[in-house]
């Protein structure tokens, strides 16, 4: 079992942690037991990893098998100009290094398939989806339901953006299953779904939702408050609006199987 006791340094880096009746020294040795996966190390995933490893998370995964172009240091500021070229996972290890030299990064430089998926989040506790297209999304979502891992996944497109929790293996307070992302979702979009390549994205929306997915993580792995569990957020920064809106389990709906 890892040792997560803290050392005068990290008590000193996680006092305003500790200080927090509902976290304290408990919670923050809970934080460095964790072991948390980002899918994506762009726009979403830079303010998760970077919150993530600020706030002392022991194991950090970091999915993605793109490099860093200029382009994206509009919104992905977990990279910096020096870094073009390189793979996301190494210049994003390289700032996680920087924030907080505690936390051990596991880099995967690869695209998530049916081949390796299971494999990869089998190893974690918690998986936060920060991807940009809905194959990959409904890839990691069926993965995690059938492994019963927790899922935080957001998405964003343009000023606007949404964000719920997922735990469809477990049961609420009725005694039924909890909602899967198929129960808000049923199938992929036919066609081609719009991107930020085509449409834009407001680089600090990407800042909101990605700092809220991260306080979602930080939530389940500490038992705070009630996370976004059959409730999606949607976020509307064109006009400043913040909705949630409640959904349920679909009867119908079946665990997923892993091939």
């Amino acid at each position: 079992m890892a040792d997560t006791s803290l050392s005068p340094e990290e008590l000193s880096r996680y006092s305003r942690h500790i200080l927090l009746r509902d976290v304290g020294g408990p919670g923050q040795q809970k934080l460095k037991a964790a072991r948390v996966l980002c899918v994506g190390a762009g726009g979403l995933g830079s303010p998760i990893i970077e919150y993530l490893a600020a706030a002392g998370i022991g194991t950090l995964g970091l999915v993605d098998d793109d490099v860093v172009s200029l382009s994206n240091l509009q919104r992905q500021v977990v990279h910096t100009s020096a870094n073009i070229g390189r793979l996301k996972v190494d210049s994003a290890a390289e700032r996680v290094a920087a924030i907080n030299p505690h936390v051990v990064v596991e880099r995967h430089a690869l695209r998530l398939d049916a081949g390796n998926v299971a494999d990869i989040v089998g190893n974690y506790d918690i998986v936060v989806d920060g991807t940009d297209n809905f194959p990959t999304r409904f890839l990691i979502a069926d993965t995690a339901y059938a492994l019963e891992k927790p899922l935080v996944t957001a998405g964003v497109l343009e000023f606007y953006g949404s964000l719920t929790t997922l735990v469809p293996f477990r049961r609420g307070a009725d005694g039924a299953f909890l909602p899967s992302w198929r129960c808000l979702m049923p199938r992929e979009p036919e066609g081609t779904a719009l991107t930020c390549a085509q449409v834009g994205i407001l680089g600090a929306v990407v800042g909101v939702l990605g700092t809220l997915a991260a306080c979602e993580v930080l939530k389940l792995i500490t038992g705070v408050g009630e996370p976004l569990i059959g409730r999606l957020l949607m976020v509307d920064i064109r006009d400043m609006g913040f909705d949630v809106v409640d959904y349920e389990r679909n009867p119908a709906t079946v665990a997923p199987k892993l091939t």
